[in-house]
């Protein structure tokens, strides 16, 4: 799809800085690039915050991340996030195995 933006001039010269380092060859590729990021960004904090709050099992949050089990545990390791919960584990536990 198509998506036209307005940004500011401090973010277009951030961006062309970007496409710069990055080595790219338009704003257009650093812009899709930048996105990209900022919502693979988006995703994990979504799953860490869902799961903190209990409102997700381990593996939904995972999925919903987009990132496999192993990622998502290093994830949290790096953010000293406890997820463990009585009700939790069951869940996942039964997600496992099914």
């Amino acid at each position: 799809g198509t998506l036209s933006v307005r940004i500011s001039d401090d973010m277009e010269f951030e961006l062309k800085e970007f496409v710069k380092d990055e080595k790219l060859e338009q704003a257009s590729e650093g812009a899709r690039k930048v996105l990209a990021i900022g919502l693979e960004s988006w995703r994990q904090e979504k799953a860490l915050s869902l799961l903190e709050q209990g409102k997700v099992t381990f593996l939904k949050a995972a999925k919903i991340a987009q990132m496999n089990v192993w990622d998502f545990t290093d994830l949290m390791r790096e953010r000293k996030i406890t997820w463990i919960k009585d009700k939790t584990i069951q869940e996942d536990i039964k997600e496992a195995f099914v």
